[in-house]
């Protein structure tokens, strides 16, 4: 091939990067400014090449002008670590019994190993990420949690429940020019207690979407999304009106329901739109935002006009 042929197909190999550059402009004009608060959790926070991509992904978010904030758990990281140390993991319904001993390696690895990590990644290119949990700032503040086994309340420990959310230090790390990463641990309500709580990070991941008045809320999890029949069928609602999942809750599967539930409080409590998307997926935050199809399950406002659109 002759040097001029060579640089052509080198400039039609590159078309398809313009293209999507140019389909994603009116969705950066659409965001630029805007609060989005992100779910960094399932496979994309075990697998180095997802968890690279998706600091790439907020790193994008915050050069194109829009105001990320990641809210993390780290349930196989605490595993492992409780393995290691040799001590036992029960659940009740579905819930980690976290005693004290439990609760100081949650705390341990969530703000010393999780958060960390996330933090270097995107600060590979610049100092701006700055890591906290729920506790600093008293930012989340919550009471505690109970797991119900045959109608009765079965005590489970250091597990707590949202109570308070006190934005004001995201708020100023945002308007710092900084992405906030955040621990998904609570102070406790109680003054007499000096403990904290492990909280559900999609739950507090939806209830500081809320109190930010967030553009979004998106939560990586290891499906495509919400299943119409799961798991009689793979078929993936794309679209969902809060009062339509409000009647699907009850028939969810117990994973998917405090991610729902999340989705739920935030697009009653003020949010645009709230998405589970398919965090194995390589970029799917970008995917998700700056595409049209989207990848994903949408959860709108009831009185939301603006059925299959970008978040």
């Amino acid at each position: 091939m002759t040097p001029t042929g060579l640089a052509a197909a080198r400039k039609h190999d590159a078309l398809p990067k313009a293209d999507a550059l140019a389909e994603a402009l009116p969705w950066l004009a659409r965001h630029r400014g805007r609060t989005v608060v992100i779910k960094f959790g399932g496979n994309a926070m075990v697998d180095d090449h997802l968890k690279a991509a998706f600091a790439e992904d907020i790193l994008f978010l915050h050069h194109a002008g829009l105001r990320p904030v990641v809210v993390h758990g780290g349930g196989p990281q605490i595993n492992k670590q409780l393995d290691r140390l040799g001590l036992d993991t029960h659940f009740t319904a579905g819930l980690r019994v976290t005693t004290d001993e439990t609760m100081d390696v949650v705390r341990m690895v969530l703000a010393g190993q999780v958060q960390r990590e996330l933090v270097g990644l995107l600060n590979r290119h610049g100092p701006h990420a700055v890591g906290m949990t729920g506790e600093d700032a008293r930012l989340m503040t919550a009471g505690r949690a109970y797991a119900e086994i045959d109608g009765e309340r079965v005590d489970i420990g250091r597990v707590g429940e949202i109570a308070g959310i006190d934005p004001g230090v995201v708020r100023a790390l945002l308007d710092d020019g900084r992405i906030p990463v955040v621990s998904s641990i609570a102070r406790s309500t109680d003054d007499g207690d000096s403990g904290v709580f492990n909280v559900n990070a999609d739950t507090a991941a939806a209830a500081l979407a809320a109190a930010l008045d967030a553009e979004a809320l998106m939560i990586l999890t290891d499906v495509e999304g919400l299943y119409r029949d799961w798991p009689h069928s793979d078929d993936v609602i794309s679209r969902l009106t809060a009062t339509e999942l409000d009647k699907l809750l009850p028939e969810l599967a117990s994973g998917m329901i405090p991610k729902m539930r999340g989705c739920l409080h935030a697009v009653t409590h003020g949010v645009r739109s709230a998405r589970v998307i398919d965090g194995r997926v390589r970029h799917s935050v970008l995917l998700e935002i700056f595409t049209a199809e989207g990848i994903g399950t949408v959860v709108v406002p009831d009185d939301d006009p603006a059925e299959g659109t970008a978040p």
